[in-house]
C-alpha cells in the first residue's frame, strides 16, 4: 500500500489556500467584523467605545473569540491587523485540509479529491441559499474557525477516530456556539450511518455512562427560560429589518437554494448505494438525514410564535456545511468522470471557477482594494475617513455618520467602529442583528435610528439635536458640507466636523 505523502499534500493544501485567499479577496472590518473586531480591539483598549460597546460586547460574551484574540496578540507582540490577517489565513488552510482528508474517505483517485478541494477553494465566498452568509467571509470570523474545527472533527470520524473528534466540537463552541452546534449535530449523524464502527470505539459500558453524564449535565446547566420571554416591540422591528431571518419572505430561488442539495444528497446516496461505494454513500446519507432533520426545526422555530426569541439564531444556518459538502463532493465527482487526467480540462476549470468567483468579489467591493493588507494605503474615501478619525480625534469621540451608511456608494460594507475605533449612534444595519439577538438594546438601537432619519438633509440644528438628545459631538457628513459646521478634514467626498 502506498504511503500518504503528507508534506506533498501540506504544501498543495497550502498553495490552494493562497489562491483562495487571493480570489476571495480580504476586507477586514467589513460586515460582521464590526462586531468582532470592534471587540477584540476593545479587549486590547478598554477606553475605546465608551458610548456603545454594548452594541456588540454583549452578544460576545457566548464566545470566547475577542478575548483569546486579544491573549494572542498580548502575548506574541503582533499588531491586531496582522494577528486577524494570520488567523485568517490559517483558518482557511484548516479548512482545506481538512476537506482534503474528507475527500481521501469518500474518493480513491486522487484527482477526484483535488478537485473537491479546488472548487471548495474557488467557491469560498459562495452565497449560502437565503441565509446572508457565505461558506467563508472575506476576513477573520469565528464563524470560519468553528467551520475549520468541525471539518476536521468530520474527517476524524471518517477516520474512525470518534473521540478525537470530541475536543475538537468543544474548541468549536467556545469560537462560535450556534456552528458548533450545527456541526456536531451532523457529527450525531455521520456517527450513526457509521455504526459498526462506532460499537468498536464504544468499548465499555462505563465510557457510554460516563459521556451521558457530561451531555446531561450540559444541557442542564444551559438556562432555557429566556426563549419563552415576551419580545418587546422594538425587538420586533429589528427582527423585520432582516428579511432573510422569515422564511416566508424568502424568494422561490432561495427555497431552491435550501431544498435541492438535500435532494441531491438523497439522490447521490442511492446512487453510491447502488454503485456499492459505501464510504461516499454513508456520507450522503448523513448530510441528507442532517438537512431533513434541520429543516424540519427551522421550519417549527419560525413558523412557531411562542419560539419567536429564537429566530436570530437563525436556524436555516444548518445550510451551510451541507454547501461545503455539496461543493467538495461535487469537484470531486467532476474530477472522477469529467476532468480526469487532462491538463486542459484542470486548467478550464480552475480558471473558470477562480475567475468567476474574483470577477464577483470586484464587483462586490467594487471601490475597495481586492486585498486590504496591513499597511497598504486605500483609495477608498470612506477608509481614509475612518483613518483620519482614528488618528486625530479622542478616543471618548461620540459620532454619527447616518443609520445607513454602510449602504452609501463606495463604502463598500466596512463598520465605523472597527476601522475609526470611535463610538458611534447606531446603525440600521448591523445593530439591529445585534438588537434582535439581546432584546434589551432593541428600544435604544430604534430611537437612535430613529433620530437619523432623514440624514442625507440634516442642517446645523438637526445635529445640535443629536447632541442634545445622545451626546454626539463629531459627525461624518458629504463634503462640502452643511453650513454651520466647522469641519477639520475633509476629502473629495466626506468631511469629518466637530460640533459646536
Amino acid at each position: 500500500m502506498k504511503r500518504y505523502n503528507y508534506p506533498a499534500s501540506a504544501l498543495a493544501v497550502l498553495a490552494f489556500t493562497l489562491l483562495g485567499f487571493a480570489v476571495m479577496g480580504y476586507h477586514p472590518g467589513a460586515e460582521d467584523d464590526g462586531v468582532y473586531l470592534s471587540a477584540v480591539k476593545a479587549n486590547l483598549q478598554p477606553a475605546l467605545f465608551p458610548h456603545d460597546a454594548d452594541f456588540f460586547r454583549i452578544q460576545l460574551q457566548a464566545t470566547q473569540f475577542d478575548g483569546w484574540m486579544a491573549q494572542f496578540v498580548r502575548s506574541t507582540g503582533m499588531p491586531v491587523t496582522w494577528a486577524e490577517l494570520s488567523w485568517h489565513l490559517i483558518s482557511l488552510f484548516l479548512i482545506l485540509w481538512a476537506c482534503s482528508s474528507i475527500a481521501r474517505k469518500l474518493f480513491s483517485d486522487a484527482r477526484a479529491q483535488w478537485a473537491g478541494v479546488a472548487l471548495v477553494t474557488a467557491m469560498f465566498t459562495l452565497p449560502v441559499a437565503g441565509t446572508a452568509l457565505t461558506l467563508v467571509d472575506q476576513y477573520l470570523h469565528p464563524r470560519a474557525l468553528a467551520s475549520a474545527l468541525v471539518l476536521v472533527a468530520v474527517a476524524r470520524i471518517l477516520a474512525s477516530k470518534h473521540w478525537q473528534a470530541i475536543p475538537l466540537l468543544l474548541l468549536a463552541f467556545a469560537m462560535h456556539p450556534i456552528m458548533a452546534a450545527l456541526g456536531a449535530s451532523f457529527c450525531v449523524f455521520l456517527t450513526m450511518t457509521t455504526a459498526e464502527q462506532v460499537r468498536r470505539s464504544f468499548d465499555s459500558t462505563r465510557s457510554r455512562e460516563h459521556a451521558l453524564q457530561r451531555v446531561s449535565g450540559a444541557a442542564a446547566a444551559v438556562p432555557l427560560g429566556w426563549i419563552f420571554e415576551s419580545p418587546n416591540s422594538s425587538w420586533r422591528k429589528a427582527l423585520d429589518a432582516k428579511p432573510y431571518l422569515h422564511l416566508n419572505q424568502w424568494a422561490w430561488y432561495e427555497w431552491l437554494g435550501a431544498l435541492a442539495p438535500i435532494f441531491l444528497f438523497w439522490l447521490l446516496w442511492r446512487m453510491a448505494k447502488r454503485r456499492e461505494e459505501t464510504p461516499l454513500a454513508r456520507f450522503a446519507l448523513a448530510v441528507f438525514l442532517y438537512g431533513v432533520f434541520q429543516m424540519a426545526v427551522a421550519i417549527v422555530i419560525v413558523e412557531t410564535p411562542a419560539l419567536v426569541r429564537l429566530v436570530p439564531l437563525q436556524p436555516m444556518r444548518f445550510l451551510q456545511p451541507i454547501y461545503f459538502f455539496m461543493m467538495l463532493i461535487g469537484g470531486g465527482l467532476l474530477g472522477k468522470y469529467a476532468l480526469k487526467g487532462s491538463i486542459w480540462r484542470w486548467a478550464a476549470f480552475l480558471l473558470a471557477i477562480n475567475g468567476g468567483m474574483l470577477y464577483a468579489q470586484r464587483q462586490l467591493f467594487s471601490s475597495s482594494e481586492h486585498l486590504e493588507l496591513p499597511g497598504r494605503p486605500t483609495a477608498n474615501p470612506w477608509l481614509q475617513a475612518f483613518a483620519w478619525i482614528r488618528q486625530n480625534t479622542p478616543t471618548n469621540a461620540y459620532f454619527a455618520l447616518g443609520a445607513s451608511y454602510m449602504d452609501a456608494p463606495g463604502e463598500d460594507y466596512h463598520s465605523f467602529r472597527a476601522r475609526a475605533e470611535r463610538s458611534m449612534l447606531a446603525d440600521a444595519n448591523k445593530d439591529a442583528a445585534m438588537a434582535t439577538q439581546v432584546p434589551e438594546l432593541a428600544p435604544v438601537w430604534e430611537r437612535q435610528v430613529a433620530a437619523q432619519q432623514g440624514w442625507r438633509t440634516f442642517q446645523l440644528a438637526d445635529f445640535e439635536r443629536l447632541k442634545t438628545d445622545f451626546g454626539v459631538n463629531w459627525v461624518l457628513v458629504s463634503y462640502p458640507q452643511p453650513a454651520g459646521l466647522a469641519c477639520r478634514w475633509h476629502n473629495g467626498s466626506l468631511a469629518v466636523c466637530r460640533l459646536p
